[in-house]
């Protein structure tokens, strides 16, 4: 079998901030996007156990599925390369070129872009152009299921202290659900908070249940969605501007830059008390930003 690992480097960082400083509050960034240049953040934790997963089952071909701008193409891309699976995306919507599709392109990745509606079904999908490819393997959009909160929930055990808040943006839930997860098996008494990126992502919350090994209290804060995926504001992009140039920290609008504005404007709203220690997750996505440079 091959050595189906990286070697996982996510420090915490400290963030300063004279509003953190004012409200007495002490707020930390775990820096998963440093994980891999490309195969980052919680992309990696959610495809690890997929990947094996298929070499057990002898699989060699990894069919998956976005959007043209998705980070989980590419991320499955770049894994297949390194590992040695040949890869397949199936892309929601017309037929299109950008720099994320090229680096899934120069990574191997084979494209089919399909109609937004026939990829609501996406078994479906699957069966259509691979039901007779013994070698093929499927793996969801944004690689959701329980071999990725089984990935995520590994987490928890990494971090260097307790905090009384975890935060992480939330797109199909898994990932805030292996947090959950993690949170529970280390038995800490740490309350987790999602941040929906979609427009009424409450919807977020039965997603996160499916995967939950005990169901448990958590937050979703569905106030800074920015209208919608993928969709921004020109508050959001300066927040972002202002973060970089302070930070050194590259995020992005889609997810991380969503969560993180959450966290500050949630200190001026004087949510947290004084003393608290939270932890932001840094989920990656970089990668992302190319996409969205016309917003900047």
């Amino acid at each position: 079998m091959p050595d189906i690992t990286l070697e996982i480097f996510s420090p915490v960082h400290q963030l300063q901030h004279k509003l953190f400083d004012e409200k007495g509050l002490k707020i930390f960034i775990k820096r998963d996007d440093l994980i891999h240049p490309v195969i980052s953040g919680n992309k990696w934790r959610k495809l690890k156990y997929l990947l094996i997963k298929a070499h057990t089952e002898g699989k060699n071909h990894l069919v998956t599925f976005g959007g043209a701008y998705s980070n989980h193409l590419l991320a499955t891309a770049a894994a297949g390369a390194k590992f040695g699976f040949k890869t397949t995306g199936i892309v929601r919507g017309e037929d299109v070129q950008n720099d994320t599709l090229f680096m899934c392109r120069l990574h191997g990745m084979q494209l089919i872009f399909t109609d937004r509606e026939s990829y609501r079904d996406k078994p479906a999908l699957f069966q259509k152009y691979f039901g007779a490819d013994t070698n093929a393997f499927f793996i969801d959009e944004g690689g959701a299921s329980t071999e990725a909160a089984r990935g995520c929930s590994e987490l928890i055990a990494e971090l260097p202290q307790l905090y009384q808040h975890i935060f992480c943006a939330s797109g199909t839930g898994t990932t805030a659900a292996g947090i959950i997860n993690g949170i529970q098996q280390q038995q800490l008494k740490t309350h987790f908070h999602a941040i929906p990126v979609f427009k009424n992502g409450e919807f977020i919350r039965s997603e996160i249940d499916q995967y939950l090994i005990t169901p448990t209290d958590y937050s979703l804060h569905t106030e800074y969605h920015f209208g919608g995926y993928g969709k921004t504001t020109p508050e959001l992009i300066n927040f972002i501007k202002e973060f970089v140039a302070s930070t050194g920290i590259l995020i992005e609008p889609a997810y991380t830059g969503k969560m993180l504005y959450a966290i500050f404007d949630l200190a001026r709203k004087d949510y947290f008390h004084p003393g608290d220690e939270i932890l932001a997750i840094h989920s990656g996505g970089i990668w992302g930003l190319l996409g969205m440079r016309d917003k900047f």
